[in-house]
């Protein structure tokens, strides 16, 4: 008998049941609304693996008693995009879930773009791609997109406790004892791809022998042995993960390299190379930045070597990567100046773009009939010249304060002051 995976039969039926991403599917989040209002219209999914866009499509089909069919971009040909359009058209509706929608061919794409004018097909794209780089604009225009986020451990935890309880459709027909330190492993070691961990709970109860009462015990060596993942403490709350990847950065930050490479060393053992990859790369533009801006290239090269070679070789360039960040000049004046924009922002202090700066090709200056012009940098001396960029509200504001821990800073806030006593 072919029985599909627990990941699979446990996708959620109506979008009530969906684990995570509230801030679409929450009461009286966007995706909420248009299930309830039964306006859908069709979307673009993306985020990493296994966080839930098959499910949220299959869910909103849930709630809203469409027909529902799922195909994908690469496999699936235009045979099957008009067997879905005929279905369409008879029933007057049909969502279709289409995987690798960035992987869409233009025969494809000519195909689906009238249907999804007249509505007769709501189209949920899944991509793992970012949609405004990867997705054609014909189709990304007819779209709404959303990202998806990881999920929480908690919300992981959420997820198998439901499968081990559900009789119907998870593991409740069998009589399960897992401690909470396997639960925990469970969901943190997935990175926030709850297939993997339901995936990985049933194979740890399929694999597991039952005691003499039928039980099923699973301990946090099981757990690990079918994650493929050793876990990061035995700690009971499971912050231990975070706490080292937190550790790791604090201890480049600070220049420490002993710690950082003992710090490193525990985020190998537990095998967890995407985390060491992304909090380096933080690290890279984050804690060393305009210092030695050289640091951010370099450390990409090393992460794509270590992917490329796969442990244990690859703790060889991420040591390499570890050593030049904690020893190189320290600056965070780019996020300081960044987010002091974005506060800014969301605090409702911006203003109007000067008519200078607009957009010549809509709305020139003579156009606008107040004699102001556009002063071209490049035909002054020293490709500068005196004008007001920053609106009028703000044209005063300053984010960027220079830091003098490196030779480039330092160069570039030479330049800095130079321009700023001209202005």
């Amino acid at each position: 008998m072919n029985v599909k995976p627990l990941a699979f039969r446990m996708r959620p039926r109506t979008i009530d049941e969906i684990i995570g991403q509230k801030h679409l599917v929450g009461e009286g989040k966007i995706i909420h609304r248009m299930v309830k209002a039964k306006q859908l219209s069709s979307m673009i999914l993306y985020g990493p693996p296994g966080i839930g866009k098959t499910s949220i499509a299959s869910a909103i089909a849930g709630s809203t008693q469409f027909a529902f069919r799922m195909l994908n971009a690469v496999t699936n040909n235009k045979k099957d995009l008009e067997i879905v359009a005929a279905e369409a058209k008879m029933s007057g509706k049909v969502i279709l879930l289409l995987d690798e929608v960035h992987r869409l061919d233009k025969g494809k794409q000519d195909f689906l773009l009238p249907h999804l004018e007249n509505g007769s097909i709501v189209l949920i794209g899944a991509t793992t791609s970012n949609p405004y780089h990867a997705i054609n604009p014909a189709i990304r225009s007819r779209c709404q997109i959303f990202e998806l986020r990881p999920l929480e451990s908690g919300e992981i935890v959420e997820a198998l406790k439901r499968a081990i309880a559900d009789q119907e459709r998870g593991l409740g027909h069998y009589l399960i004892d897992i401690s909470e330190e396997a639960l925990i492993h469970l969901a943190t070691a997935s990175n926030g791809d709850v297939r993997s961990s339901l995936n990985a709970l049933e194979l740890a109860v399929v694999s597991t022998e039952k005691d003499e009462k039928g039980t099923i015990h699973i301990d946090l060596a099981v757990a690990e042995e079918c994650m493929q993942k050793k876990s990061f403490t035995h700690d009971k709350d499971g912050d231990g993960h975070y706490d080292v990847l937190s550790a790791f950065q604090k201890s480049i930050r600070g220049s420490d390299v002993n710690a950082a490479l003992h710090y490193l060393a525990r985020l190998i053992e537990a095998g967890d190379l995407q985390s060491i990859s992304r909090r380096l790369l933080v690290i890279a533009y984050e804690d060393i930045g305009l210092a030695s801006p050289q640091a951010g290239a370099r450390t990409l090269a090393a992460i794509e070597t270590a992917e490329r070679i796969g442990f244990p070789e690859a703790r060889i360039p991420l040591a390499n990567a570890v050593i030049e960040l904690c020893l190189s000049p320290k600056s965070n004046s780019a996020i300081i100046a960044i987010d002091q924009a974005i506060s800014d922002l969301r605090k409702g202090i911006s203003g109007e773009v000067p008519d200078h700066l607009k957009d010549a090709h809509y709305k020139g200056a003579a156009e606008l009939g107040r004699g102001l012009e556009y002063l071209y940098p490049h035909d002054y001396e020293n490709g500068w010249v005196k004008q007001q960029y920053l609106p009028d509200r703000i044209k005063n504001k300053i984010y960027y304060e220079p830091k003098r821990t490196g030779k480039f800073e330092q160069a570039l806030a030479t330049v800095y002051e130079n321009l700023s006593k001209k202005g």
